[in-house]
């Protein structure tokens, strides 16, 4: 069985819906004791930046800030796309405490040796 989860998310909050499930999938599997990783590039990478995801996404959905919330207390991180990052202008004072701005390569390192379930959203 794979130890840890890597989920690949380019869509910002222009698809709530979308959000919320690649948030959904990100906390089940840090909440199941899963080394997890979510790779945020394009629009998803305002996602790791203070007070930008709030909100529900839909009636019955869970609001955003607290799937963030239940995500960082199960010790998931973010690697966020610099490229992406430095191309909206964003600050890199802002970001998430369990994020990073690393590319592809930073990902790979850390999936290293091991196997790793993937999703993309």
């Amino acid at each position: 069985m794979a130890d840890k989860a890597v989920i690949s998310l380019t869509t910002g909050m222009e698809d709530p819906e979308k959000v919320t499930v690649a948030f959904l999938v990100s906390v089940g599997a840090a909440e199941q004791g899963r080394e997890t990783l979510m790779f945020l590039t394009k629009e998803a990478v305002r996602l790791a930046t203070d007070g930008f995801a709030t909100g529900t996404a839909c009636e019955g959905c869970p609001p955003l800030r607290s799937l963030l919330e239940r995500y960082a207390a199960a010790g998931g991180r973010y690697l966020v796309c610099p490229i992406c990052f430095d191309a909206r202008g964003l600050d890199k004072g802002v970001l998430l405490p369990n994020a990073e701005l690393g590319g592809t390569v930073p990902m790979w390192q850390w999936i290293g040796e091991d196997h790793a379930v993937t999703f993309s959203y």
